[in-house]
């Protein structure tokens, strides 16, 4: 039986995601002007969330479409418009004759 393995992280994802660490833990501390351990560690740890979070959340790449599915895609019905409606001549009446 094959053993299933888990989805690597796209190049985009690893990206997102530690840009996300170093820019909001950077401007957590800079905002909060803590200089204790523990605010620094509670900030980094927020960080590491914030980053993983995004991480998760950017969409993965999606793997290309193969011929048969763009084939089935494109095999749906078309829209067909309407028949144009026959132009009938109106024919002047008899009492503007008169």
């Amino acid at each position: 039986m094959p053993r299933q393995t888990a989805p690597r992280p796209t190049v985009a994802q690893l990206t997102y995601g530690s840009c996300t660490v170093i820019l909001s833990t950077l401007a957590m501390l800079l905002l909060s002007q803590t200089d204790s351990g523990p605010g620094v560690a509670l900030i980094a740890l927020v960080g590491l969330v914030l980053g993983l979070l995004v991480a998760m959340t950017v969409p993965r790449h999606r793997p290309a479409r193969t011929a048969s599915q763009i084939v089935a895609s494109s095999a749906a019905p078309a829209v067909v418009a309407p028949a144009p409606r026959e132009r009938v001549p109106v024919q002047a009446s008899s009492a503007q004759q008169d």
